[in-house]
């Protein structure tokens, strides 16, 4: 005779040390799991017939049996809904040597309890921490994209989340970190390269390029046109005249965002100063900065004013 598991489940996982607990005798929950289609994620744990296997559901299994592991880095971050260049598992205990757990990362570090929180059934570090920890470790970058996302307001996965921390915060919290630890002052240094305006890790990684490459812009530069509609360039290089618009990842599905997308750019042309709007998709961003680099300065070049 089978026995109901779901009963013994948390949250769509089973532990089989909590069922054997319960009095099911191991070869009876063996056959009850084997019966019922249960699927084994790593050793000791179980999830309920249909769930999909994916590294976020082997990682909730992970922090129930081992309950002392917090996520932390990317893993917290992408449960707060900030964005990243990557995703990745990984975890803090304070106990635990540094390396791995069932496959995934593990950091040690001190975690005072006000830096760690709960969401969506998950122990995680806060925002700020998250954030702080991703500054430490860098690179720098993918560090960046991940401040940037969370000093706006964001629509992450089809969710409008708010501002969930401030410049101040940030540099305090890194500020008062101890310095001797490795990449400490250098997480001191990079919020000051953050942007909260900026609308998507795409112009945060062009605005860094541009910034390595020596051109620095006006970032969300706020441009008026002659009927006084208000525009926000997202960069703007003011003495030539140019500005640089990174274009998302989706695509203008349908007729009406097609045509919003052309009257945006028609508006900017008609703002007084703007000579020249260069477009660049996300994808070249990421792959080819270069190009981007050299594109911006032809235009530079073409259109510095010049002496009498």
């Amino acid at each position: 005779m089978t026995v109901n598991l779901h009963h013994f489940a948390q949250r769509g996982i089973l532990l089989t040390r909590d069922a054997v607990a319960a009095g099911v005798a191991p070869r009876r929950l063996t056959r009850s799991l084997n019966a019922q289609g249960w699927q084994r994620v790593v050793p000791g744990s179980w999830a309920s017939p249909g769930m999909e296997l994916t590294p976020q559901l082997k990682a909730r299994a992970v922090q129930i049996l081992h309950p002392r592991l917090t996520f932390s880095h990317r893993a917290a971050a992408s449960i707060h809904l900030i964005e990243l260049l990557r995703e990745a598992v990984e975890f803090t205990d304070p106990d635990s040597p540094t390396g791995r757990r069932h496959g995934f990362p593990v950091h040690r570090a001190s975690l005072p309890r006000g830096e760690i929180c709960t969401r969506d059934g998950l122990r995680a570090t806060t925002p700020l921490r998250t954030l702080r920890d991703l500054l430490l470790s860098g690179p720098r970058d993918e560090a960046l994209v991940a401040v940037d996302s969370a000093l706006g307001v964001r629509t992450v996965r089809g969710t409008r989340r708010s501002r969930l921390t401030t410049l101040p915060l940030l540099a305090a919290a890194c500020a008062t970190h101890p310095t001797r630890r490795h990449g400490a002052p250098r997480a001191q240094g990079w919020p000051a390269l953050a942007d909260p305006l900026s609308g998507s890790p795409a112009e945060t990684v062009a605005r860094l390029r541009m910034h390595d490459a020596g051109l620095h812009p006006v970032s969300q530069a706020e441009l008026v046109t002659p009927n006084g509609r208000r525009l926000r360039a997202d960069f703007l290089f003011v003495r030539e005249g140019v500005v640089v618009e990174i274009e998302g990842y989706a695509y203008h599905g349908s007729r009406g965002a097609h045509r919003r997308d052309l009257d945006r750019f028609n508006a900017l042309s008609s703002c007084p100063g703007v000579r020249l709007i260069l477009r660049f998709p996300a994808v070249t961003v990421f792959r080819t900065p270069d190009a981007i680099l050299t594109d911006i300065r032809t235009a530079l070049r073409a259109l510095a004013p010049r002496s009498p």
